[in-house]
């Protein structure tokens, strides 16, 4: 049986490697967050939708907004909303960046290799609605990324049956400076079985957000906010 622990430290071991597309990434930090797990079940389906918020000044790289989630093969499916002007965030949907804009993807960190399906630029009062959804016959999880109803990234994996689901923002490199105040609009986890003790794994750092459940499979919350976070300069 996993525990809490089990899962809050995978999730955060295996991020320490997201965003692989830049080979170079080090000095790894985390700010606010709102999670979930683990489970003694396992999760068929999430969804939620991210309202970013405004980006950085300057875009500096290399900044990352995801709800992800952990499983029990300690690999992590994550749709990122990013906000950088190096490397991917140079070009993103085909387009040159723009200031003030994020780059939405489907993505997944699989036995540290970064997958990931098509880019879109995204807005800052845009939402990005992620949704997941495991096949009990193929053992894959589907993500799909959609902007004002338009599907614009898609990806499948074998990743293991996720355990846990929880938000982050990570800082990459030299990225210093505010994450503003963002959220997750109509969240919902749903797991293969009831689960009583999953909504006691509840975890907020610097996020708001009441959990409700009727019958200890799935799981809501309306809105959950992330408050305002400023990463230092890396060292």
């Amino acid at each position: 049986m996993v525990n809490r622990d089990f899962f809050l430290g995978a999730l955060v071991a295996a991020s320490t490697s997201v965003i692989a597309q830049d080979s170079g990434s080090e000095n790894i930090r985390f700010g606010n967050a709102f999670s979930l797990g683990a489970t003694t079940s396992y999760i068929i389906e999430a969804e939620t939708t991210l309202f970013p918020g405004k980006t950085q000044s300057g875009d500096t790289p290399r900044l990352a907004l995801w709800p992800g989630m952990g499983t029990d093969e300690d690999q992590l499916i994550q749709a990122i909303v990013l906000g950088s002007t190096d490397a991917q965030g140079e070009q993103c949907g085909g387009k040159p960046h723009v200031s003030g804009e994020w780059c939405a993807f489907a993505s997944a960190l699989q036995d540290g290799v970064q997958l990931q399906g098509d880019t879109f630029p995204v807005k800052s009062n845009q939402g990005v609605k992620i949704h997941y959804k495991y096949d009990e016959g193929s053992g894959n999880t589907t993500q799909t990324v959609s902007i004002e109803g338009k599907t614009v990234s898609t990806l499948s994996t074998r990743s293991g049956k996720a355990i846990g689901f929880g938000t982050a923002e990570e800082a990459q490199n030299e990225f210093q400076g505010v994450v503003h105040e963002h959220s997750y609009v109509n969240t919902t986890v749903v797991l293969a079985a009831a689960d009583e003790q999953f909504a006691s794994t509840l975890s907020k750092n610097g996020a708001a957000g009441n959990l409700v459940t009727k019958d200890n499979k799935t799981f809501k919350v309306d809105k959950i906010t992330i408050a305002e976070y400023s990463f230092p300069a890396s060292v």
